[in-house]
């Protein structure tokens, strides 16, 4: 079974992602962020560097998809690769950040490998607001995430509701603003509950 985080810089993917694999014993696949070879640049000159980090991310998800649903396993993953290609390159795109051209290829990419990929079974979507996010993301204190533009931020939010409002598979959504699932265990109680009666309920998916 292949089970997915979505969710905005900062809405608190990972940490979910660390809690649910102990809870339930699934295999958690982390988001490529510690050895990515473009983050840095990407958020020093973002228009210099979009392209390249939008491939290298597509890259390294795609072979994680691949590899999903090779495997026995439940998977959990953080973050997937419809977010890239639904999210951040049509809004760095849209932002002027991604040429024209640039953006044609990576679409062109993304079409072709989606057509050999599924939805996840389960979709869980961290709603956020953006003080929340700058919040979370000043919290972990990553340096070069400090420098992420409002607009950036706000643009990712805006293409993250659009997306989960046409979304056509299995899907939870959790408040990330009231939710504080890393810190209260009523909270996280509250999140496996969703998960339980959708996977094991009197109505599980089909």
């Amino acid at each position: 079974m292949h089970i997915a985080i979505a969710g905005n810089i900062g809405s608190g993917k990972t940490t979910l992602t660390k809690m649910l694999a102990k809870r339930y014993g699934w295999t958690p696949r982390f988001e490529p962020v510690d050895n990515n070879p473009y983050l840095s640049d990407f958020y020093a000159d973002m228009s210099r560097w979009s392209f390249n980090l939008q491939i290298y991310f597509l890259n390294k998800r795609f072979k994680e998809v691949v590899e999903i649903s090779k495997s026995d396993d439940t998977i959990i993953q953080d973050r997937t690769i419809f977010e890239d290609a639904k999210i951040f390159a049509p809004n760095l795109h849209a932002q002027g950040l991604m040429s024209d051209r640039d953006f044609a290829n990576y679409a062109d990419l993304f079409d072709l490998m989606i057509s050999l990929v599924k939805l996840p079974d389960l979709m869980i979507y961290i709603r956020s607001s953006i003080p929340n996010l700058v919040n979370q993301i000043q919290k972990r204190g990553r340096d070069y995430e400090q420098t992420i533009r409002l607009d950036y931020l706000k643009g990712l939010n805006d293409r993250y509701e659009e997306w989960i409002k046409d979304y056509k598979g299995h899907l939870i959504i959790i408040d990330g603003d009231n939710c504080k699932f890393g810190e209260n265990p009523h909270d996280f109680k509250t999140v496996t509950d969703q998960i339980d009666a959708k996977l094991y309920g009197l109505f599980p998916m089909e």
